[in-house]
């Protein structure tokens, strides 16, 4: 059947993954770095991805498309939840725990010079968002630190900088094939979270955690405060301040 339906230009995309998240029917994935439209039958042509792209990558067309089939998306959400909720229960190395850190080890070098040695500040396990129990007892009145997974390689004291005393939640919003904003939302609504540090990359594409965030705070009803820190990929802090 002829119909209205999304369109991707991939030169134009610049692989934020706002649209991903913007996709309640999970029609549009990730491919090499690229929005694309996965099925033509999961996408309902009413266009929600279109106003979260910043390049103006994606536009309408008609063309020949299989019609749209709410009942399979349906399905295949289905099927994706209770696989996150069958790898969250199954996977030893996914389940919840705190982690209560000791005094700080001590190291001695060649010289003899004794040193502390540098102390992790994890304070719980998992930390993929995509992993961590929304219920999960660590959450309750915590502070969170939902972070780009890049931004801790990219800043050297990143764990006692951002880390420290808080509940760490990481994720990609360039290649994980996930919506973060459902998850964070679901968080929210259900823990009394004290504020939010959201620290991210500052290339573009990094631009789609802080956007789970905001429209996690938006449907969760909740006034928290949050605020973004900007990192660069040498290293520096170039926006925000902790």
């Amino acid at each position: 059947m002829i119909r209205k339906i999304i369109k991707i230009n991939e030169e134009k995309c610049n692989g934020c993954g706002l649209c991903v998240e913007a996709c309640h029917e999970e029609a549009i994935g990730m491919v090499n770095g690229k929005a694309k439209l996965l099925r033509d039958d999961y996408c309902d042509g009413l266009g929600d991805c279109l106003p979260t792209c910043p390049t103006n990558a994606i536009s309408f067309e008609n063309r020949e498309a299989a019609e749209y089939d709410e009942e399979a998306v349906k399905a295949n959400m289905e099927a994706k939840r209770a696989q996150k909720e069958n790898l969250a229960c199954g996977c030893p190395g996914s389940q919840s725990k705190s982690i209560k850190r000791q005094d700080l080890d001590t190291i001695s070098t060649n010289n003899n010079i004794v040193m502390e040695a540098q102390e992790s500040q994890l304070n719980q396990w998992p930390v993929q968002i995509k992993l961590v129990p929304a219920n999960a007892s660590y959450l309750k009145n915590a502070s969170l630190l939902i972070a780009a997974d890049c931004t801790a390689y990219a800043y050297g004291n990143f764990h006692n900088k951002f880390m420290k005393n808080k509940v760490t939640l990481i994720g990609c919003p360039k290649l994980d094939e996930v919506v973060y904003a459902e998850k964070l939302t679901e968080i929210l609504r259900l823990n009394d979270i004290k504020n939010i540090v959201v620290t991210r990359m500052e290339v573009p594409c990094c631009g789609g955690i802080v956007n789970a965030v905001k429209t996690a705070l938006q449907n969760s009803g909740k006034m928290i405060p949050w605020q973004v820190i900007t990192i660069s990929v040498d290293g520096k802090i170039v926006d925000g301040e902790i």
